[in-house]
């Protein structure tokens, strides 16, 4: 391919990649768009409902008012209610009926009728927010209807309600209005006759302290979805345009400020590959950009040209490097002696003790491990037993892997019990870590008179017992949280009893979780097999039986995982 081919190709693929770059933007200015369309009417309709509530509120507090300030209130409201439950149930039936109507025909002539009617008409705009909008009304709890009191300008049916008429009520809309006595209650209903309402009821309360009707506004949510419709088509036209220019703004500058410094970079790029196989690393290529676009374009060209000097250096301290390696090996080396150090290393621990026979081991899979074991006697007849894993590998996990020894020693030394333990090393270690990281945790105190052992399982694995003449088992017992991973945890606890002569196994994951070059696990049969296989075997030679069925499974496949196992053999007093 000749180097016109060569620049042609290059050419259409940077036009390409401006391509999808353009319909990248052009599909997030859409979904920015959409996004922010349904989120300004969901806000619209919320600032439109409270605009609309608090005008309705105003609108029935100012009713509420001059229905008050109208001489024979209690009067009319008992009247017409006494005169609503007299009425034979099948006339009250129907209430649009000139029949029902004719029983509350005299109220249209009381003197209170006529006294707020005038108010109203006299200075309406004072107490409406919408056209006809606010009454008076009453509940009745038996029929479970809403009865109208005073409905203003009446002559008009499709909004407004003859003095007695009643709609059902359902036992919800009347808990919620008689709920309250003071504040302005508000309810959403599905009204047959007038729709979908936002109604506002101020209740009006006689010197008795009793609830004799309300002043009431409804709102149609017609007009809270019709202003919100407005506002968000305007704000809708509003954001395409600025869209729509915002998007030419930048598909300009980034065809000028975008795709010509690319290309410059790119050929750098190739010029210094080219360099490399030529034997020709002397020559600077990105040092001799110039790129002055003042984004990340003209960054990255500084990287680059940092990087060609680094490059160079780079290759001068490659022999400085091996050396620092060798030497963080020394060291990594000196970490691992300070971590087995740790461990209880020296067998029998405990030459004088009788009643027990311990042995643990620790192989981490790298120089340093996070697998750990414990054992110590808190007094002179109980035995704490300590086996954990933490996540992950590493220096890192074998610091954090001393931390939660530390801190486990020294609860149990204090006495408390294993679940008391845990919660507290929990507590010590959520709170005052700050890595990512958790460990697993099995502790248990034996008792070496009775042989009950006492245990707390923070996410570890299941431990495995063998009673006397019996065989290896593993104890489902009870798991809680890990530790580190979330403060405020509390721990199950449970017990056990070993009968002289029984075995307890502890180990970590990595037993089970060996893999052979197949990528085939070792798993909990296989170990329990082997465990069964020790008979009459002396705690370390159960531990070294276990450790050589792994290796033989694994076919010399590079071990991934710390493997760590504890074995104590109770004796009896």
């Amino acid at each position: 391919m000749t180097r016109k081919e060569k620049a042609a190709k290059k050419e259409k693929k940077n036009r390409s990649i401006s391509r999808a770059v353009l319909w990248i933007l052009a599909a997030a200015v859409l979904v920015m768009l959409a996004i922010s369309t349904m989120l300004n009417w969901s806000f619209m309709k919320i600032g439109v409902t409270a605009l609309l509530s608090m005008s309705g509120s105003n609108a029935a507090v100012g009713f509420r008012h001059t229905v008050e300030m109208a001489d024979g209130l209690e009067e009319y409201v008992s009247g017409v209610m006494d005169t609503y439950n007299s009425i034979p149930d099948e006339i009250r039936r129907k209430p649009d009926s000139d029949a029902y109507r004719a029983y509350f025909a005299p109220f249209l002539e009381s003197d209170f009728y006529k006294e707020t009617t005038a108010v109203l008409e006299k200075d309406e705009s004072r107490y409406t927010f919408l056209e006809k909008d606010v009454y008076l009304a009453m509940y009745d709890r038996e029929q479970m209807t809403l009865v109208y009191l005073l409905d203003p300008k009446e002559s008009d049916q499709e909004w407004n309600a003859q003095v007695g008429e009643w709609e059902q009520a359902d036992q919800e809309e009347m808990d919620a209005f008689f709920s309250k006595d003071e504040i302005i209650l508000r309810h959403r209903n599905i009204s047959e006759r007038y729709g979908e309402l936002l109604t506002i009821a101020d209740p009006l309360i006689n010197d008795e302290g009793e609830i004799i009707a309300f002043a009431m506004s409804d709102i149609p949510f017609a007009y809270v979805n019709a202003s919100s419709a407005i506002f968000t088509i305007l704000y809708a036209i509003v954001m395409t345009i600025a869209l729509v220019i915002l998007f030419l703004i930048i598909r300009a500058v980034m065809r000028r400020r975008l795709m010509k410094p690319i290309r410059e970079i790119s050929n750098a790029a190739e010029q210094y590959t080219l360099s490399r196989t030529d034997d020709r690393s002397d020559k600077k290529y990105f040092s001799q950009l110039n790129v002055h676009t003042g984004d990340e374009l003209e960054e990255l060209s500084h990287v680059m040209a940092g990087m060609e000097q680094e490059i160079t250096v780079y290759e001068e301290n490659l022999t400085k490097a091996a050396a620092e390696e060798e030497r963080i090996q020394t060291e990594l080396s000196l970490a691992a002696g300070i971590q087995l150090g740790m461990l209880p290393r020296v067998f029998p621990p405990y030459p004088e003790r009788q009643e027990f026979d311990i042995y643990a081991m620790m192989d981490p899979a790298k120089e340093v491990g996070g697998d750990f074991y414990d054992f110590f006697l808190i007094d002179e007849d109980h035995l704490a037993l300590v086996i954990a894993d933490v996540s992950g590998k590493g220096i890192p996990a074998a610091l954090f892997m001393m931390a939660a020894m530390i801190v486990l020693n020294n609860f149990a030394s204090e006495g408390y019990s294993p679940a008391e333990v845990l919660r507290r090393a929990n507590e010590k270690i959520s709170r005052s870590s700050k890595v990512d990281m958790f460990v697993t945790v099995w502790f248990g105190i034996l008792d070496l008179k009775t042989g009950v052992v006492t245990a707390a399982n923070a996410g570890h694995e299941y431990p495995a017992v063998r009673h006397p003449e019996g065989e290896f088992e593993l104890l489902h017992d009870k798991h809680s949280f890990v530790i580190g991973g979330m403060a405020g945890i509390k721990y199950k606890e449970y017990t056990f009893t070993l009968e002289p002569g029984a075995s307890l196994f502890l180990y970590t994951d990595g037993v089970a979780e060996a893999a052979n070059r197949q990528e085939k696990f070792y798993g909990c049969e296989r170990m329990l097999a082997a465990l069964n296989q020790t008979g009459n075997m002396t705690a370390q030679e159960i531990l070294q039986k276990v450790r050589g069925d792994v290796d033989q499974f694994a076919e010399g496949a590079p071990q991934f995982d710390d493997l760590t196992m504890l074995c104590v053999t109770y004796k009896g007093c």
